[in-house]
Parts: structure tokens; C-alpha cells; sequence
């Protein structure tokens, strides 16, 4: 599986850093977000994480291009029945 870190665009409070997190770990984005506060108000790194993610990271597929994506994983799968 090739899977890739994007911006969330659809689970987003700022930027999209944390939902972009939470998709491609595939947990819940309020764990991410809690993460994220502890690492801020702890150690005071989480800040410039942030900034530089949501600086560097690409923005995810637009919706449109997620569903046309997902119709072409199921055409051409090898459990499609023609």
C-alpha cells in the first residue's frame, strides 16, 4: 500500500495538519489535537511541528478526486466481476 501524508481538507480546525495526522494513522483527530496541546503546553515543540507541516505538506485530493481514485481501485481490483 503507497500511502501518503496530506493536509486534511475535509477535518480541519487550522490547517489541516492534525486531521491529515489522524487520516493517515487512521485514529480519531480529537486523540491527534490532544497530542498536539500536550506537545505545545509541555515541551513547547508542538508549535513549530505545526508550522512547519502545515507549511511543507501538500494539501490532500479534493473529493472529487477521492471518489474518482476509489472507482478506479474497485474497477480494477482483482475481486471485480465482469
Amino acid at each position: 500500500m503507497n500511502k501518503k501524508f496530506y493536509l486534511s481538507r475535509t477535518d480541519k480546525q487550522l490547517a489541516g495538519v492534525c486531521g491529515g495526522i489522524a487520516e493517515y494513522f487512521n485514529i480519531n483527530s480529537l486523540l491527534v489535537r490532544i497530542g498536539m496541546l500536550i506537545l505545545v503546553l509541555g515541551f513547547g515543540v508542538g508549535i513549530l511541528v505545526y508550522i512547519l507541516l502545515a507549511l511543507l505538506a501538500p494539501k490532500g485530493p479534493s473529493r472529487i478526486q477521492q471518489y474518482k481514485d476509489d472507482m478506479n481501485k474497485r474497477l480494477h481490483s482483482n475481486n471485480y466481476k465482469r
